[in-house]
């Protein structure tokens, strides 16, 4: 039995091509046999399985070895059906879908590039669905510019990985700028074969700021809103934190690198309170403070459907979701090393520096 062994991206590649609903039969059918050979299965078993004979289990798991996923798409000389787009189109379309963009738009449709290229916008959804390209898909990114981001990311990723004994860290951010809104019309019920609704517009009825403490240990949420976010602000949440721990533990705080969080004023009121220890945020890297995780938990569950007639009506949702959350609170957990971090922004980097 020969022995399969595909690493994780052509597991990746392979399932997609599974899953897709355009993959044609055959490919999906080769793609499965190698997913069950790399899972240690016997030919007999992938055989009986995907009733297939045994000649053909072992073809296609000899073409994999020699030539990785893109092997199972192709068909040998002389034999199957002949291809009625050439290789180099199929080339110049990918080129074009990765390197072009159509005249006046921000990215390829099927129908566009099929016009473009001479094929029907199945085709072009073939290919594209082959070889894992999703032109209508974007992501947002931003690489932080920091000078000491090796040195502010050590220090925080350290405190998630090894917290300091006879302490408490604490991820702590503002969320500015919650809007109350309410919505013209009442939105229709949920109901079988039609999801919940509301009106697209809206009436504004002010905004709060949320001040937010999420506790590393046991996922617990100190929530406080309050009108603005300047100093004077965010010194009252800071004696709301101090006033929820016994004075004998440490509390470090993980915090952005916000004009407020630096203030003169609350620099001046720390240094009465040595027990208050300070970690920042590199600049640009937000995703490093876990508490921006749990603003996603209370935008999706309390606030982005909601309707508020009133800024203290707002409040009032957030502060029961605040104490529903923390009844049965779960932390969220840091995994990644400050080493793994950086060999992926280093790889990010190195695309990013080819294309500009």
């Amino acid at each position: 039995m020969l022995p399969i062994s595909a690493n994780d991206e052509q597991v990746e590649l392979l399932e997609r091509w599974v899953k897709a609903g355009t993959t044609p039969q055959n490919i999906a059918l080769r793609s499965l046999i190698v997913l069950e050979a790399h899972r240690g299965r016997s030919d007999k078993a992938i055989g009986e399985s995907l009733k297939t004979s045994q000649p053909t289990i072992r073809l296609w798991k000899r073409r994999f070895v020699q030539g990785g996923p893109q092997a199972l798409t192709q068909v040998a000389p002389g034999r199957g059906r002949k291809p009625q787009i050439k290789r180099q189109k199929i080339t110049a379309l990918i080129h074009a879908t990765q390197h072009r963009k159509p005249p006046g738009q921000t990215h390829w449709s099927c129908r566009t590039m099929a016009k473009a290229k001479g094929v029907s916008f199945k085709t072009v959804q073939r290919i594209w669905n082959l070889h894992g390209l999703k032109p209508h898909q974007s992501r947002t990114f931003k690489l932080s510019r920091d000078k000491r981001f090796v040195e502010k990311l050590t220090d925080v990723v350290g405190v998630y990985l090894n917290p300091p004994d006879k302490a408490v860290v604490l991820c702590v951010d503002e969320k500015s700028q919650i809007q109350a809104l309410d919505r013209t019309q009442p939105g229709l019920p949920l109901k079988k074969g039609r999801c919940g609704t509301h009106t697209h517009d809206y009436v504004r009825h002010g905004t709060t700021t949320l001040f937010a403490a999420l506790n590393i240990l046991d996922g617990k949420v100190i929530g406080q809103c309050l009108p603005r976010h300047r100093h004077q602000e965010f010194l009252k949440f800071l004696r709301t934190v101090d006033g929820e721990f016994p004075p004998e533990l440490d509390l470090h705080l993980i915090l952005d690198n916000y004009g407020t969080h630096k203030h003169p004023k609350v620099a001046q009121w720390l240094a009465k309170r040595p027990r208050f220890k300070l970690h920042f945020t590199p600049t640009s890297a937000s995703w490093t403070n876990l508490v921006e995780r749990w603003f996603r938990e209370l935008t999706e569950k309390a606030i982005r459907r909601g309707a508020f007639i009133s800024v203290a009506d707002l409040e009032a949702a957030i502060q029961t979701f605040l104490d529903n959350y923390n009844e049965d609170a779960k932390p969220f957990v840091w995994t990644a090393s400050v080493e793994a971090i950086l060999a992926k922004l280093g790889k990010v980097k190195a695309i990013y520096d080819t294309l500009h």
